[in-house]
Formats: structure tokens, C-alpha cells, sequence
């Protein structure tokens, strides 16, 4: 095996016990089958499935619109206060068993108001959960709305008035769903207007969307990271940039195998990433949907593409040195992690 380790067992003992920051993580998209159920007969809701096993077995994708289908579809359990909260503390819960130290949240408040939840309802549930998880667990954590990419620059610009009462408790903004056909530029202004707000900028480029949607987002958004950005590989000129720059790509293995971006993790580009010198860092998009957190995703990969002590060590600190946390605030995180290499 790969740089020392003994057997698969100390490799998985290794990425067990490795502090780790999750960056591209859908809060809504941690949504297991069980907590579903449980809400839809909390709030009342109809759902078309008749057990845990048959929504599993609806988890079949061949494509990013399939599963956004059934995402949309889970979302309306999500009615109340309380249900925001339970959502986030399970998904920080699971995220602590897998010793994450540092969680970054997107959220998709579009997907709620829509149906006529409020605004204040959803990220007041959040906020409580993120807020309980930092005093019982420690885990720090920020928050990042969302903008669906498949509505209009007008809708996102109508949620961004709506999140100014919250700006305290949000770090950044978001670009997520259906990327091809939508490219970043649509959300020039509402981007720069986030920007002038002092949020951080994130978007999701290059998943199935191409190279050019990741320079878009670099060049019209002004972006601080790239959310996958698998197919920035096409493109030479644009991978030498990104080393060159240190974007931070917010990678998810087990995702890009459900939605069929790559054929199997063996076929995983995140070895060439490394080589190439990007930036890359491990993590689980939608758990629920896609069979597996954070720790399944390193030990997929790991397995796969028989990853080293080092490089598993270089994606862990990757994931705090991509974060939104300050030099001091990650400091002992990289400290625990050169502690434990």
C-alpha cells in the first residue's frame, strides 16, 4: 500500500482520526430518508414513497437534473423552524463522528420561500443548530446562501434583500442547481452587490458545465473558490492558473459517481488535481442522496486511487487553508493534522 500504510484497516484508522473542514456541503441534501419520513408525518406532508427502502431505491441518477428532481421533492418536508434545526443538527452530528472540526453550509432558501416558508424561519432553524453543534460538539462552522442558478438574476437579487436582516450570520454566497445553460455570468450584478457587502463568493463551475463556466466564475464573479471544477482538466491554460492563483476546488468524489460526471472513483480525477498542484479538497455535496459523508468520500478515493499518507495529509490541511476561517483560526487545526502525519 501506499507510503507505509500496513493494511486498508490503518489507512481507514488514519482518515478516521484526521481533523478535517467540509467546504461543499448542501444542508438540504443531508436529508436522510429517515428524518424525511419523521417530518412528513410531523407536518402533515405527503410523500410519494411508502418506506426508507423506497426512496433509497429512488437514488438512482444518470445526470445532476435527476437528482435535482428528487431534491426539490424532499425539500417540502422542511416547514418549520424546528425542522431546519433538526435537519442541521443530524447533518452535525453524522459530521462530528467523522471528526470534522469546521463546517461551511450552503443552504438554498429559494427552494423554501417559494413554497411559503420564510426566510427567517429557515436560517433561524440553521443558525440554532450551528450555534448548539459550536457549544456541544465545538465544531465551527459559516454559512453560504445559495442562489438557484436555473431562476433569474432578479429572483437572487429579491433573496439577497431578503437575507440583509441575517448578514451577521452569513459568510458568503452561492451558486448551485442546474449548471448547463446557466452560466455564471448571469449572476454578474447580484454577485458584485454581494461582494460590496463584504460576503465571500463561491460557484459552482465545471461539474458538467464547461472549463469556460470556471473562468467566468473567476472572471465576471470575482469568485473566492470554485465548487467542483472537474472539468477545469480540459483546459491547460486554465488548470496552470488555478495552481498558479491557489483557488481552492471544493471536490466531491462518491457526488461525481452518482450524477455520472466521472464513470467510477477509480476514474477520479482528484490524483491528477494533486499532481497538477491545485488546490483540491475532500468532501460529500449532498450525503444523503449520494451514500456517503466525508469520511466515506477520503475512503473512497483513498482506496481507489491508493493515496498516500502525504497526500491524504495534503487534501486534510487543504480544507482548512481553503476555508473562510483566518490564519489564527486554522492554525490548530493544521497543527493537529501535523500532529497526527
Amino acid at each position: 500500500m501506499a507510503d507505509g500504510f500496513a493494511s486498508p484497516a490503518e489507512r481507514a484508522a488514519f482518515i478516521a482520526a484526521l481533523p478535517k473542514a467540509e467546504l461543499h456541503l448542501h444542508i438540504e441534501g443531508s436529508l436522510e430518508p429517515e428524518l424525511m419520513f419523521a417530518l412528513a408525518r410531523r407536518n402533515g406532508v405527503a410523500i410519494p414513497f411508502a418506506s426508507v427502502e423506497e426512496v433509497r431505491a429512488a437514488y438512482a441518477f444518470s445526470n445532476l437534473q435527476d437528482f435535482l428532481d428528487i431534491y426539490y421533492q424532499g425539500m417540502g418536508v422542511l416547514q418549520t423552524e424546528q425542522d431546519f434545526h433538526d435537519l442541521t443538527a443530524a447533518y452535525l452530528d453524522r459530521a462530528r463522528a467523522d471528526n470534522v472540526r469546521h463546517a461551511e453550509i450552503f443552504f438554498d432558501p429559494q427552494g423554501h420561500t417559494a413554497r411559503g416558508v420564510a426566510f427567517g424561519t429557515v436560517i433561524a432553524g440553521i443558525t440554532r443548530a450551528l450555534d448548539d453543534a459550536r457549544e456541544r460538539h465545538g465544531i465551527t462552522s459559516k454559512l453560504i446562501l445559495c442562489f438557484l442558478r436555473h431562476l433569474s438574476e432578479e429572483e437572487a437579487e429579491a433573496t439577497l434583500d431578503e437575507a440583509l436582516p441575517w448578514l451577521d450570520r452569513i459568510a458568503g454566497v452561492g451558486l448551485d442547481s442546474s449548471e448547463v445553460g446557466h452560466p455564471p455570468s448571469k449572476f454578474a450584478r447580484v454577485f458584485a452587490r454581494a461582494r460590496s457587502l463584504g460576503l465571500k463568493l463561491v460557484a459552482h463551475a465545471g461539474e458538467e458545465g464547461p472549463p469556460e463556466y470556471v473562468r467566468e466564475a473567476l472572471d465576471v464573479l470575482k469568485v473566492d473558490r470554485i465548487d467542483h471544477g472537474n472539468r477545469s482538466l480540459e483546459d491547460p491554460a486554465l488548470v496552470a492558473r488555478l495552481a498558479s492563483e491557489g483557488v481552492c476546488l471544493t471536490v466531491c468524489p462518491l457526488s461525481n459517481v452518482r450524477l455520472c460526471v466521472v464513470g467510477a472513483i477509480a476514474d477520479h480525477p482528484l490524483r491528477a488535481m494533486l499532481d497538477a498542484g491545485l488546490h483540491a479538497t475532500v468532501n460529500s455535496d449532498d450525503p444523503s442522496y449520494f451514500g456517503g459523508y466525508v469520511n466515506a468520500n477520503y475512503q473512497a478515493v483513498a482506496d481507489a486511487l491508493d493515496l498516500s499518507r502525504a497526500e491524504l495529509v495534503e487534501l486534510a490541511c487543504n480544507g482548512f487553508t481553503g476555508s473562510f476561517l483566518d490564519a489564527e483560526e486554522q492554525a490548530p487545526h493544521l497543527a493537529a493534522i501535523d500532529a497526527l502525519a
